[in-house]
């Protein structure tokens, strides 16, 4: 049975983490508008990514990192690096700081509770993974007791190889699990047309065409496609947006972000 409390999934990326602990002391205001969200009843995940703090790292150790169509080529012995950002630094990071504002975090990975199963996207790409749905069971007792999860995007295999995966990729495969709202949150309004203003919504037709323009580039239009994908699986429209508008976002209002339409709408 489909459980009648609004479930919410929300990811954001590496820059949300520079704001984050700049605004530490206050905490941060996509935090007070989860709190907001659950007070008036709603179910959040909050899943994240780090790109920014994994190049840095990266860097820091002098290994090369390049990036194929948005994704992060990701060599086997990159993984340490880049599970250690991910699901050590930064997971932890984000649930001391949801606990200073009372939440309930609880600091996971896509591959905790086997909630998901990777299969390598490319061998050019190394181990970059894609997630496929798998268990909701941890999720939804984490959600039963009033907890924030708080997934980090690494996830596993059927034989415990480790995966990078694409923080918005993981989201959508959280929200297919929970048949939840899906929110894909940047530093950006939402998706930009060629005079740089925000779209309300936006169809597969008119993406594709923004794209083959050039207006809808790089991790823009990584992030496009994965939420096109999510919308046509989870069959209602997902939302791109800023993780600065959230006063919009804990208020339900229409305007927040450009609504990306499943295929079948017309």
């Amino acid at each position: 049975m489909k459980n009648k409390q609004p479930t919410l999934v929300i990811k954001v990326g590496g820059r949300f983490f520079d704001e984050l602990l700049e605004q530490s002391e206050h905490k941060h205001p996509l935090l007070h508008a989860i709190k907001q969200l659950q007070t008036s009843g709603a179910r959040v995940v909050l899943v994240h990514g780090g790109g920014d703090q994994v190049q840095a790292q990266l860097k820091a150790l002098n290994l090369q990192s390049d990036k194929i169509n948005g994704l992060r080529v990701t060599p086997l012995h990159h993984m340490p690096v880049v599970a250690g950002v991910l699901s050590g630094y930064l997971n932890k990071t984000l649930v001391a700081q949801a606990g200073g504002l009372g939440l309930s975090g609880v600091g996971l990975s896509l591959a905790d509770g086997d909630m998901t199963r990777c299969t390598p996207i490319s061998e050019a790409l190394g181990a970059v993974g894609e997630p496929h749905p798998n268990s909701a069971v941890l999720l939804n007792a984490l959600l039963a007791q009033g907890m924030l999860p708080i997934v980090a995007s690494i996830g596993a295999d059927d034989s415990g190889q480790l995966y990078n995966v694409n923080a918005d990729h993981g989201a959508i495969c959280v929200a297919q699990l929970l048949d939840a709202q899906l929110y894909l949150l940047s530093d950006v309004s939402g998706v930009l047309d060629a005079s740089r203003q925000k779209l309300p919504h936006l169809s597969a037709q008119t993406a594709q065409q923004l794209i083959v323009d050039g207006v809808i580039t790089d991790g823009m239009m990584v992030k496009v496609r994965a939420a096109q994908e999510a919308a046509d699986a989870l069959q209602q429209a997902v939302t791109i947006g800023s993780w600065n508008d959230v006063a919009a976002l804990s208020t339900g209002n229409n305007s927040f972000g450009t609504q990306i339409l499943p295929a079948t709408t017309t």
